[in-house]
């Protein structure tokens, strides 16, 4: 049962209606950095997927967050319909609404307006191939607040403390896109081959895209003497908090891909049929290896392990 959205806090603010999976929302995450740095003293809300929209609150980027699971939100895609007078409140409270979310037909924006919304900014579902990268394309109706990216955007969201940085490996097999995938045995290989040379530990990163795999994946560890443990479906900023405590983070164009990057992880990520300056995570500390004519059977464990340690021996802080 979802609970009824109330109003807790005084009219006034921003919301940010963010829908999409994890990756989706962590591009996001660098257009709620520039509200927040320039509006400090504005109330900040997220409407978002569950679980997803948790890391806003997490990286210190919003005060409050609410779930895009209540049936009453169904209401708002469908035209010339009755609205649930207390979501009416709730949006027509905040100054400022800026909304993500597909709207082809506009009947969600209409609704907003219906609702009482007075400035309602429109940024997109999702960013356009060829385009600049994809957190600008998220950050671009921001420039209807007169607010514009700049370098402390595209830093990771949090500072590394050495201290509590350890000897070990994340390693996420999978991605939302089977095309994306490298493949089980290769990462197997790159696995064994990087524990071999540095003595790190290896933490497979999985969730339910990985539920059909995982088995097998471990079962190849094993058989290569591999010595790892698992992250299997962790609530995110929990998951945000174990990434940021490796060393080197290895995978795809993938959710946890963005999010270990986010948090300043030196990252190396496989990109084949996806366009690494639209979607790869920003910054110095992150190493694309691009699969020539996007075909990932042309990268090379022994290529890759190469690029890895390189990132393995980089300072443990941005």
């Amino acid at each position: 049962m979802v609970p009824p959205v109330t109003l807790d806090r005084p009219p006034g603010g921003l919301l940010v209606i963010r829908g999409g999976a994890i990756g989706d929302f962590v591009l996001t995450l660098p257009a709620l950095r520039l509200l927040r740095r320039s509006f400090p003293d504005q109330t900040i809300e997220v409407l978002g997927t569950p679980g997803v929209v948790d890391l806003a609150p997490h990286f210190g980027l919003a005060d409050g967050v609410r779930r895009l699971e209540d049936p009453a939100l169904a209401r708002f895609f469908v035209p010339g319909t009755g609205l649930d007078p207390a979501w009416c409140r709730y949006f027509a409270s905040f100054s400022v609404v800026i909304s993500h979310l597909f709207d082809p037909d506009d009947f969600f924006h209409d609704n907003l307006l219906r609702a009482g919304v007075r400035t309602l900014l429109r940024g997109p579902h999702r960013p356009v191939e060829g385009g600049p990268h994809a957190s600008e394309q998220l950050a671009g109706p921001l420039a209807g607040l007169a607010v514009f990216p700049g370098p402390e955007e595209a830093a990771p969201l949090r500072a590394r403390d050495p201290a509590t940085v350890k000897n070990r490996i994340a390693l996420h097999p999978g991605s939302g896109s089977p095309r994306k995938n490298w493949g089980l045995e290769n990462w197997a290989h790159l696995a064994a081959s990087l524990q071999q040379q540095t003595g790190a530990g290896i933490l497979v990163i999985a969730g339910e895209a990985e539920a059909a795999v995982l088995d097998e994946f471990n079962a190849l560890l094993a058989t290569a003497d591999v010595d790892s443990a698992v992250a299997d479906s962790l609530p995110l900023p929990a998951l945000a908090d174990r990434l940021a405590r490796c060393r080197l983070f290895l995978g795809h164009d993938s959710g946890p891909a963005h999010l270990a990057a986010a948090c300043g992880v030196p990252c190396v990520l496989v990109f084949g049929p996806t366009d690494p300056g639209v979607w790869a995570p920003a910054g110095p500390h992150v190493r694309v290896v691009r699969a020539p004519g996007g075909s990932l059977t042309a990268i090379t464990p022994g290529f890759l392990t190469t690029a890895a340690l390189e990132q393995f021996h980089r300072p443990p802080h941005p």
